[in-house]
């Protein structure tokens, strides 16, 4: 199949790369011309793992090319996906659709013949009708169908999730489109990784239901974890002792200092306002955004206590701002919210992030970038852990204490056992939920 993705940010030009392994002949199309030329010299313009290689596997083997000229790429293409962003809109947690628009309307008047148009972009439910008007307003004789395969890829392990995927949702309104669909990812199904068919508005609600669900989930262990330190009990049995049970299953049952990312927070607001054009509240979800702020500011409170009740003056060593490892994006990170208060409060911040450094030094100013653990520890007053990226997981705690001005440790990802942490020095020690 010849496939056009429109929009090389992190669900394109991943979708689009694995396509191209299935063997499909794919063009990746960006406006931004800097992009496209990275790209074309085989560098990857974000940070996820292996991608890099499996693009350049499949440009060497001619299946997989980069352009700015989107009437080329869609010139005879049996597939035209819309991978552009949806940011929430300012003011109203709307999901802003003005880039999936501009690219249905020249999608339109670039189309030769039948294609299947297909919103990968996240996107509330109607808009895939809203996409067939806005290709009709321009081209009234286009010959096409619209579907809605939303993507379901956690960063830092996006590819296996597209290699391996729990299921793909394909909502579509004609047979012809169903075909083209199956074929993409005929692949899958000869593997039998489930493929759901559903109406167009299904496949829609379906990803911002799920995204909901997962960030309830998060936000109710968060809640949990505070109930525990008051009672006396530990969050990581009670999630243990809950995920065993098949009914809710132990993903993200990982107390922290609340989600962050690209997706929960933003489809999250635009569920809730969904639900409220449409007079239908989503009041669980509703309430899922207030407390993860609330969970935010709480682990502010949680630093400044362990130094004492005052930052001022006082060096805090950061380990992890990304909002989760094995990825680049702060988009929404608890890091966000919690530097740049410790900043504001009169700490000297240092931080060490594998891959945070590229946007963290614009979105966190005011702080200091350290190449390791333990050059950040030396004469810090405190240790917050914030992201639990695998080298901060065996740190040789005795060593950071000894190089510490006060030994004192926020592991906000529960990552050490209280009792290692006080073996190895440190005089204070706070986690989440324990």
């Amino acid at each position: 199949m010849k496939i056009a993705m429109i929009g090389t940010g992190y669900v394109g030009l991943v979708s689009g790369v694995c396509f191209s392994d299935f063997g499909h002949e794919v063009v990746c199309v960006d406006k931004d011309p800097r992009k496209i030329e990275m790209l074309q010299r085989g560098e990857v313009p974000i940070y996820e793992p292996g991608l890099q290689a499996l693009l350049a596997k499949n440009v060497e083997a001619g299946r997989l090319s980069f352009t700015g000229d989107l009437a080329a790429a869609v010139d005879a293409a049996d597939a035209v996906f819309i991978a552009v962003g949806t940011p929430a809109r300012r003011g109203d947690g709307h999901a802003d659709l003005t880039y999936v628009m501009a690219a249905a309307a020249e999608i339109g008047q670039a189309l030769t013949g039948y294609a299947v148009v297909v919103t990968k972009s996240t996107v509330p439910v109607g808009t895939n009708q809203q996409v067939a008007e806005a290709i009709r307003a321009v081209r009234p004789e286009a010959e096409f169908d619209v579907a809605s395969n939303p993507e379901f890829l956690r960063e830092g392990a996006a590819i296996d999730d597209f290699m391996r995927p729990d299921r793909v949702v394909v909502g579509v309104q004609s047979d012809r489109a169903r075909e083209v669909m199956a074929q993409i990812y005929r692949p899958l199904f000869l593997r039998e990784f489930p493929i759901i068919y559903t109406d167009l508005e299904s496949a829609e609600m379906t990803k911002y239901a799920a995204n909901a669900f997962l960030a309830a989930k998060i936000t109710f262990i968060n809640e949990i974890a505070a109930l525990c330190e008051r009672v006396g009990a530990n969050v990581k049995d009670v999630a243990k002792g809950m995920g065993l049970d098949g009914r809710i299953g132990n993903k993200f049952l990982h107390a922290g200092p609340g989600y962050g990312g690209s997706c929960f927070p933003k489809d999250t607001r635009a569920l809730a306002r969904i639900g409220q054009d449409h007079s239908v509240p989503m009041q669980i979800t509703e309430t899922v955004i207030k407390v993860n702020e609330e969970i935010k500011r709480r682990m502010i409170d949680r630093i400044v206590d362990l130094c004492g009740g005052s930052v001022n003056g006082k060096v805090v060593a950061v380990l992890g701002v990304t909002f989760k490892p094995n990825t680049d994006d702060m988009r929404e990170a608890p890091a966000l919210t919690i530097v740049p208060a410790l900043v504001g409060g009169g700490a000297k911040v240092r931080v060490v992030d594998p891959q945070g450094r590229k946007e963290g030094e614009t979105l966190l100013p005011g702080v200091k970038w350290m190449e390791d653990a333990y050059h950040a520890a030396q004469g810090a007053h405190a240790l917050v852990i914030l992201t639990e990226w695998n080298e901060f997981r065996a740190l040789d705690l005795a060593r950071i204490a000894k190089k510490m001005a006060v030994p004192a440790m926020a592991d906000l990802r529960n990552i050490y056992a209280p009792r290692d942490a006080e073996k190895a020095g440190f005089t204070a020690y706070v986690s989440v939920g324990r």
